[in-house]
C-alpha cells in the first residue's frame, strides 16, 4: 500500500490472491476515472485459465462495493465477449499472456493507464515458456507503475525476472523458508513400486485411497499425460466412481463444467495434468494422488499443495518408480524438511545408493522385501497386505 514494488514469496494456499487484490482496489479508487478508450488501471497476469477465473471470482467479491468493473481474458473461447468488456472499460483485467497480446495487437485495448501490475505465479509462467510474452507486455506499461511479483518459489530465473521488471530495491516479503518446502500440515506417503506390473499396482492403490477419502471430501489425481488422465477418469467412472478429467486439450466450456462439478459435489474425483497444479483453490480436498510423478520437485510441491490449504490438514500420496530415481534426493529433502517419514526403499534410491547400483556395487531390495506378491497375499490385500504403507 506504500506504492513500492514488491516481491512476495509464500507457500501455496497462504492467501496471496487477496493480499494483492485489496491494495489494488484502494489504488484504483485513488486514480482518475476511466474515459472511453482507456485500458485497465490494474493488470493481473496469470499462467492458466483456471487460475485467472479463480482470481476473477475473488475480485468480484470485493469490487462491487467500490463499483469497480472486472474482466478475465484467456484463450480457448470466443474473443467477442472479452472485446465488448474492454470497449466498455474495465478497471481490473486478469489475463493470460497470450490472449492479452492478441487483443492488444487487434487494437482492442492498451496498457497506457496501467499503474498497478501484478504477476501471479510468476515461476509457473516461466516454466510454461511465457517469459518473452511477459517481457513484451511489461514493455508496453508505463515505467512509473507499481509492480508486484508473486511466487511460491524463489529460483534464479525468478530473481533475474524481478531485477529486470521491478524498480531498484523492491520490498521482499518471504513467508517461511527461502528454500522450496512442502506444507507441514500435509501428511505425505511415498509408495515405491517395483518394475513388475506398475500400472496394475497404481490402479489398485488408487482405488484403495479413493475408497478411504471420498466419504470425507474430494480427491485430485495428477497424471503425466492428457491421454492417461482421460483413460484413468473413464476407468474410474466405469466403476461408479464420480471421476472427471481436465487438461489443456479440452474445450474451455468442458473445463469449466468439470471444475463446477468438482467444486460442487462431495466425494468427487478430479483427474488432471499439471494444468490444475497451480493456484486451484477448492474446498474439502482431502487427498492428492501423484499417479505419475512430475518432471521436477517444484511441481510436486505445488501439486500436493492443493490440499491442506488455509490452515487445514490434508494427505498426499506419490507413486514412485525407478524411472523417477533422479528426483529421489530432492524428494527425500522435501520429506525430511516437512518432518515426514522417508521410506527405506526411497532412501536406497537416493544419492550414492542409486549410482552404486548403476555401477553394480549394490542391489535394490526389491518389491518382495516389503510386502509384494509373495509376502502380502497379492494386490487384493491393498495397503494392509500387498503394500507397506508409509
Amino acid at each position: 500500500m506504500s506504492g513500492k514494488d514488491m516481491i512476495g514469496i509464500a507457500e501455496t494456499g497462504s492467501g496471496k490472491t487477496l493480499s494483492f487484490l485489496l491494495p489494488a482496489i484502494i489504488h484504483i479508487n485513488a486514480q482518475p476515472q476511466l474515459h472511453y478508450g482507456d485500458g485497465p488501471i490494474c493488470l493481473v497476469l496469470s499462467p492458466t485459465r483456471e487460475l485467472a477465473v479463480q482470481i476473477l471470482e475473488e475480485c468480484n467479491k470485493f469490487c462491487q462495493s467500490s463499483g469497480l468493473r472486472t474482466t478475465c481474458l484467456y484463450g480457448g473461447v470466443s474473443k467477442r465477449a472479452q472485446i465488448q468488456d474492454l470497449k466498455q472499460g474495465r478497471e481490473i483485467v486478469i489475463a493470460t499472456p497470450g490472449r492479452l497480446i492478441d487483443l492488444i495487437d487487434m487494437g482492442v485495448t492498451n496498457l497506457k493507464r496501467v499503474t498497478y501490475l501484478c504477476l501471479d505465479e510468476a515461476d509457473r509462467m516461466l516454466d510454461m515458456g511465457f517469459e518473452d510474452q511477459m517481457r513484451t507486455i511489461c514493455g508496453q506499461i508505463r515505467p512509473d507503475r507499481q509492480t508486484l511479483l508473486w511466487s511460491a518459489t524463489w529460483p534464479k530465473s525468478i530473481q533475474k525476472l524481478a531485477r529486470d521488471l521491478c524498480k531498484e530495491d523492491p520490498v521482499h516479503i518471504n513467508i517461511g523458508s527461502m528454500e522450496l518446502a512442502a506444507n507441514k500440515r500435509i501428511k505425505q506417503h511415498v509408495e515405491v513400486l517395483d518394475h513388475y506390473d506398475q500400472l496394475q499396482q497404481k490402479d489398485d492403490m488408487t482405488r484403495n485411497i479413493i475408497g478411504q477419502y471420498t466419504e470425507k471430501g474430494k480427491v485430485i489425481i495428477f497424471t503425466a499425460t492428457k491421454k492417461c488422465a482421460d483413460e484413468l477418469a473413464r476407468k474410474l467412472y466405469s466403476e461408479r466412481i464420480d471421476a472427471y478429467a481436465i487438461h489443456g486439450d479440452k474445450k474451455q466450456e468442458e473445463r469449466d463444467w468439470v471444475l463446477q462439478r468438482f467444486k460442487g459435489g462431495n466425494g468427487t474425483v478430479l483427474v488432471a495434468t499439471d494444468v490444475a497444479a497451480r493456484g486451484l483453490d477448492v474446498k474439502d480436498i482431502k487427498c492428492v494422488i501423484n499417479y505419475d510423478m512430475p518432471t521436477n520437485i517444484e511441481d510436486y510441491v505445488h501439486r500436493i499443495g492443493r490440499t491442506g490449504r488455509a490452515g487445514n490438514t490434508g494427505e498426499a500420496y506419490a507413486f514412485f518408480t525407478q524411472d523417477d530415481a533422479r528426483m529421489a534426493k530432492e524428494l527425500i529433502n522435501i520429506l525430511k524438511d516437512a518432518g515426514q517419514e522417508v521410506p527405506l526403499e526411497l532412501e536406497r534410491m537416493g544419492p550414492g545408493s542409486y549410482n552404486d547400483r548403476k555401477k553394480g556395487k549394490g542391489k535394490r531390495g526389491g518389491f518382495n522385501n516389503f510386502g509384494g506378491y509373495n509376502n502380502g497375499g497379492g494386490f487384493n490385500g491393498g495397503f494392509n497386505g500387498g503394500y507397506r504403507r508409509y
